[in-house]
């Protein structure tokens, strides 16, 4: 393992994976048996996509992240390639759009209904038409919307404005031609000015992709790099592979020297891939072996020794492909800081595997959750186009901000509304005869008890179950903000509803024994 001294401060020292239980586990999912090195599942706080096996051309089906248990075989699904789907990618600044690649040599964008689906999908909303060999590798731009790179078997990086309003688009806005063999894997620095790429051909390139030149180039013989990844604004690069001994293996490099990695390190004698996944906010690198069941994770330092190992996650059950979660779909309430959707084919399942920091406090840890990138695009694509540079819109997790996770204000005041004119009708909803004053104190203890559950009411309606007063944070800012709200305030209502039937069953009793005190005095 990396060196790493004795003892070192840190606050992830302690993390474990978590993995679901059962009835929390997507179950009956036909996952592909493609043998293409690519992840297979893509992520987003409201879907989960799985490329599946299909007969005939390529599907991949998309599922409501709260849909767990047992798929319908018969399930709905997206099926408008004539060959297999080799990648999938949600659009970061809308949950609803979906890109995908195919042998068939395409790229398609999908619109994704809001609804449940109810029978398959086979019009795309757009469609990239300009490889001339199957697509292997597709990637959202960082910070401008609607900017794509498609890579494909013709060696060929194209990027794709997909502002236009054409349905089917042949034209890229730039083809970077500068690789000699297959790209295996793409990766973008912080504000997506940056691309870096992994070659066949054994090599790491730096590119400037608006200028379509190479910066950098690896050459490091030793080293036969399959995946690379920019290591947010540490300026660095972290890369796996294998060495020449076929041992897996993993590199760190300096962004402006790619001549030798600062770090090299063989990890085992497996066979299987190694995926790396970077967290920015708490500077944690995690590395998933494909075809084991088995999640390393360290910790980056900007010094010496760099890399510090901290745990492995291990499980019987291999994994083919996985996914993960972006970061405002994560639980803060138990501390989790990181989320993979792990695809296991033997058994047809989708296991959630949550990366968990250990704290007694339930209350919201700032320390681990700083600023992190929101669904805000910070450019349009014409502006990165003509070379502005800007760093991701943050936001921040807390629940009840602004930016994320919040209530939208403007129906809460008619919830309110409703309910003090629902108690009055229903207070005045049924004649109670007038001799009822023969006890009052029964009466005004009825009366007191009511306007007591109504001024405790109005405290819960004003004080909503994440904690906070919903007349203080502005409204959603996009569709997709408006539809997590709204769901949650669906929630809200529900529970409301169950206050209203409540407080209903007590008016009711306390009508029955003003009658029984009528009656009992009636006779006397």
């Amino acid at each position: 393992m990396s060196w790493y001294p004795q003892y070192r401060s840190s606050k992830f020292r302690h993390v474990y994976g978590k993995a679901a239980s059962k009835e929390k586990c997507y179950d009956c999912v036909p996952i592909t048996h493609n043998v293409h090195d690519n992840h297979f599942c893509a992520v987003n706080p409201y879907f989960i996509a799985v490329v599946t096996e299909c007969a005939g051309g390529g599907a991949f089906l998309v599922i409501p992240i709260h849909q767990t248990g047992k798929l319908d075989p018969h399930y709905p699904r997206i099926c408008g390639h004539k060959g297999n789907v080799l990648d999938i990618k949600w659009n970061p600044f809308n949950d609803f759009v979906i890109a995908s690649c195919s042998e068939d040599a395409t790229v398609k964008i999908w619109d994704i209904p809001k609804h449940l689906l109810t029978r398959n999908i086979t019009t795309p909303k757009k469609e990239l038409l300009g490889h001339v060999r199957r697509v292997g590798l597709i990637e959202w731009h960082p910070t401008a919307n609607n900017i794509l790179f498609s890579s494909g078997y013709d060696y060929k990086i194209m990027i794709w404005n997909l502002d236009s309003k054409d349905a089917v688009i042949s034209n890229p806005v730039k083809i970077l031609d500068i690789h000699k063999d297959v790209v295996l894997s793409m990766s973008f620095n912080t504000d997506g000015s940056l691309l870096a790429t992994a070659c066949r051909d054994r090599k790491i390139r730096l590119i400037d992709p608006r200028a379509g030149t190479v910066l950098q180039e690896a050459s490091y013989k030793s080293h036969k790099v399959n995946k690379v990844l920019f290591l947010g604004n540490m300026k660095k690069l972290f890369s796996t592979g294998t060495s020449r001994w076929n041992n897996r293996q993993i590199a760190l490099w300096d962004q402006n020297d790619l001549s030798v990695p600062l770090l090299e390190e063989d990890l085992d004698g497996s066979s299987g891939l190694l995926f790396p996944f970077y967290d920015s906010d708490t500077h944690m690198l995690y590395v998933v072996g494909k075809g084991d069941g088995n999640i390393r994770y360290y910790e980056i330092s900007p010094e010496k020794p760099y890399l510090n190992y901290l745990m492995e996650y291990r499980s019987h059950l291999p994994q083919k492909g996985i996914g993960t979660m972006p970061k405002r779909g994560l639980d803060v309430s138990s501390c989790e800081i990181f989320r993979f959707y792990k695809l296991i084919p033997t058994k047809n399942l989708i296991e959630p595997i949550s990366m968990i920091v250990p704290r007694r406090s339930e209350s919201y840890q700032e320390d681990i959750y700083p600023m992190t990138t929101g669904a805000q695009p910070a450019l349009t694509a014409q502006e990165w186009l003509k070379g502005v540079n800007k760093g991701p819109v943050l936001v921040s997790l807390r629940p009840g901000s602004g930016d994320v996770n919040s209530l939208p204000q403007f129906f809460e005041p008619e919830l309110v509304v409703e309910m003090h004119g629902l108690s009055q009708n229903q207070g005045e909803g049924e004649e109670i005869p007038a001799d009822n004053t023969q006890k009052p104190s029964e009466i005004a203890d009825g009366r007191r008890q009511i306007k007591l559950e109504e001024k405790s009411l109005e405290k819960e309606q004003m004080c909503l179950t994440n904690g906070f007063d919903v007349f203080e944070h502005p409204p959603p800012k996009t569709e997709s903000e408006l539809l997590q709200m709204l769901y949650r305030q669906q929630d809200e209502i529900r529970r409301l509803r169950e206050l209203i039937n409540q407080r209903d069953i007590q008016i009711k009793q306390l009508q029955l024994e003003l009658r029984n005190v009528y009656t009992d005095t009636g006779r006397y």
